[in-house]
């Protein structure tokens, strides 16, 4: 089939329980610029049961909304999900093809792409379209150390699975209007069924916090994250790493910051003992307010940081962690370097 029988941008609206992922709001708001840049439409599809955020897709830039409402989509069960995605792309042919590179859509979208036989680029940091509609997509590759821009000329749709919180979410506009279009699912039994499930009772997930004091070399030893640990908590907070602790299994990968790890923006980002690599900076640098503290004053993480201290963790966080317990009336004993030779 020729890829000029294709046109338009289609997202899928990732939602639990009924309410919409932010990385949807984040792909329409990149959506609908490259839909504009083409003079093309923004299609949206939503899959789920007793969805009530249509409109808010379309505030958000969607020209029209694909709905799949049924009791069988309550639960995401990735085989579902695929056929009924697989049969609207291939009804409307969208040109682009995006989804939120989370846990559901890295599961999904490599299965939609396979039934497509079209092409996938997973985890992308940035996107763009040329005037021929070729989607250019950016993405870290080799851990890292380089950043790919790929294109898929040959085939349609072209897909791309974008990280959350690299994007502006799309700005909300109730005077928008555009169309809901309800679709029946066509379910087949894919003998999988969900017999419960269990909410993670374990640390959450750095890329939705809205503090993160993260630790990187500046640290002597795995156990000194303890100090980390406890200016985080103080702050309700999350604990973030940079590469080079992680390597060394001194803290989960799950805590890295960074383009092997988790990008994010937070509204406050402590950076302790952190020298600033490029890789680290482009998964941090987009938060509200950045705070640096390192021994050394020709660290890049100073470029990017609002405020900048050039001290050694070790001194200057048991005052830190002191004062904010003096300020909440707080028994004020708190680790010292000394305290953790012993």
């Amino acid at each position: 089939m020729s890829s000029s029988e294709y046109e338009g941008v289609m997202v899928f609206a990732q939602q639990k329980d009924g309410k919409v992922h932010p990385v949807t709001y984040e792909l329409l708001g990149k959506g609908r610029e490259m839909a504009d840049k083409i003079g093309e439409s923004l299609f949206c599809v939503l899959l789920g049961s007793g969805m009530e955020e249509v409109d808010e897709l379309i505030y958000h830039g969607a020209d029209r909304v694909f709905l799949y409402d049924d009791p069988s989509l309550q639960e995401f069960n990735v085989l579902h999900y695929k056929k009924c995605i697989v049969d609207l792309v291939e009804e409307e042919k969208p040109k682009i093809f995006l989804l939120g590179a989370t846990t559901i859509g890295r599961s999904l979208g490599p299965r939609v792409a396979a039934a497509l036989r079209t092409g996938l680029t997973a985890d992308c940091t940035s996107l763009d379209v040329d005037e021929e509609g070729n989607l250019i997509q950016i993405r870290p590759a080799f851990s890292g150390s380089v950043m790919a821009t790929i294109k898929t000329p040959k085939s349609r749709p072209q897909m791309a699975t974008v990280r959350y919180r690299v994007m502006e979410e799309a700005k909300r506009d109730t005077s928008r209007r555009g169309e809901a279009i309800k679709k029946r699912a066509r379910i087949e039994d894919t003998r999988i069924r969900v017999l419960e499930r269990k909410e993670f009772e374990g640390e959450g997930s750095i890329v939705d916090a809205d503090i993160i004091v993260s630790g990187g070399r500046g640290l002597k030893k795995a156990e000194d994250l303890r100090i980390i640990r406890e200016v985080a908590d103080l702050l309700k907070g999350a604990v973030g790493a940079s590469r080079p602790i992680v390597d060394d299994r001194w803290i989960g990968r799950q805590h890295q910051v960074g383009l092997s790890g988790n990008t994010v923006r937070p509204k406050l980002y402590i950076a302790c003992g952190i020298s600033g690599s490029v890789q680290h900076l482009a998964g941090m640098r987009n938060s509200n307010f950045i705070i640096a503290i390192n021994k050394d004053p020709s660290a890049p993480i100073f470029k990017e940081a609002h405020y900048g201290f050039v001290e050694d963790l070790y001194e200057l966080l048991p005052e830190l962690i002191a004062e904010i317990k003096r300020r909440r009336g707080m028994k004020t004993a708190c680790i010292t370097e000394r305290s953790m030779r012993i």
